[in-house]
């Protein structure tokens, strides 16, 4: 295999796939991105088994061939040599080396048998659908802040996907929680996507598309099984394995009956809890809300760090009530907030909150209170 490549395209499609090799392999082969030189190509896959990405990228091919080359090292040469170098790869599968020339510079770099490689096998996508990629950052971003990292349930450690409705309307809907809290997304029902089954997108493939789809603005095609899912974008290919696992019926831990209404300020609000929280202890982060009239008291204490106070005005209409929540828990939803304002429906200490966005009706979280 020999081809020249301009270093920024090199570095782009590298930068995409290397994120998905884990630093440490048991097995030598996983740590090594596979490189395909072919037709003005160059076509760069990488695989930890369960997530699989392939980035095609021009490239000026001498010789077409195949190799494989240790994922990380090879990105951070790349990423070290300066910009606007052009880089001449060759590949020797008999002395099981790539050299890699840029300028000055030169790098040998042990390669692995093309063979060792995971197959990627053919699987039957039935259901395609496509998303815009605005739609899709937001439906990411409101929800995985609440993807438990429990590996014990783990078929809480994703997003779980499925095709809905509500008040009649045919929605996409996305679930995350860890127990604790709750984060519910929905966009309307895109075209091809009826007969949608419900998936669980693990965690890592939810970050990975997360970080691939900032650079595009192209819609992205979405096609799945009951076992895997495939995003398909400008060069890029990302398959993963769903999380194979039934995902509770998150409907039943949504209240219906909190008929407390708080709407505050968002942004004042959110400041405020961080710097109440200042006090708190590390480990519970609790923070305790007063609700009187039209007062809401925040306030932290902790046998090391001492007391803060401070009280806000908000709409409020229900009786007096104490409430403690988890500091940062609060903040995360304070984050996806989009409005000036959001309103937190509750019933009494003890039982779920809900938080809306005053200003967006397609997201809705829920937050367990804690005993202060």
């Amino acid at each position: 295999m020999k081809l020249t490549i301009e270093r920024s395209a090199l570095l782009k499609s590298l930068a995409h796939v290397q994120s998905v090799v884990e630093r440490r392999n048991t097995i030598p082969i996983l740590s090594n991105v596979l490189m395909e030189a072919k037709d003005g190509k160059l076509s760069l896959t990488a695989t930890d088994m369960d997530l699989t990405i392939v980035d095609q990228v021009d490239a000026t091919v001498v010789d077409a061939g195949v190799t494989t080359a240790p994922a990380h090292t090879f990105y951070d040469i790349v990423r070290k040599l300066p910009d606007g170098s052009e880089v001449e790869l060759t590949a020797n599968s008999e002395t099981a080396q790539m050299t890699l020339k840029a300028g000055r510079s030169t790098f040998t770099l042990q390669t692995l048998p093309r063979e060792d490689f995971p197959a990627a096998g053919v699987v039957d996508l039935p259901q395609v659908f496509g998303v815009q990629v605005t739609e899709l950052k937001n439906l990411i971003d409101r929800t995985r802040f609440a993807i438990s990292t429990e590996e014990t349930r783990y078929y809480l450690n994703g997003i779980y996907l499925h095709a809905t409705e509500a008040d009649g309307v045919p929605v996409l809907r996305a679930v995350a929680t860890d127990g604790h809290r709750l984060a519910r997304f929905e966009m309307p029902l895109p075209q091809g996507a009826e007969e949608l089954p419900g998936v669980i997108v693990p965690r890592k493939t939810v970050n990975e598309l997360r970080k691939l789809i900032d650079e595009t603005n192209d819609p992205i095609e979405v096609s799945l099984s009951e076992t895997k899912i495939m995003f398909r974008f400008d060069s890029t290919v990302l398959s993963s394995k769903l999380i194979d696992g039934t995902f509770p019926d998150y409907q039943r831990v949504i209240p219906s009956g909190n008929d407390k209404s708080l709407v505050l300020d968002c942004k004042t609000f959110s400041s405020a809890v961080d710097r109440v929280s200042t006090i708190s202890t590390e480990k519970s982060r609790a923070v305790k809300i007063t609700l009187e009239g039209s007062s809401l008291t925040l306030s932290a204490t902790s046998a090391e760090n001492g007391s803060a106070v401070e009280v806000l005005e908000v709409n409020y209409e229900g009786e007096s009530l104490d409430i403690g929540f988890n500091s940062r828990y609060l903040l995360d939803i304070a984050q996806q907030i989009e409005g000036e304002s959001a309103e937190f429906l509750m019933a009494d200490a003890a039982s779920p909150t809900i938080v809306r966005d005053s200003a967006d009706a397609s997201a809705l979280y829920v937050l367990m209170p804690m005993r202060v």
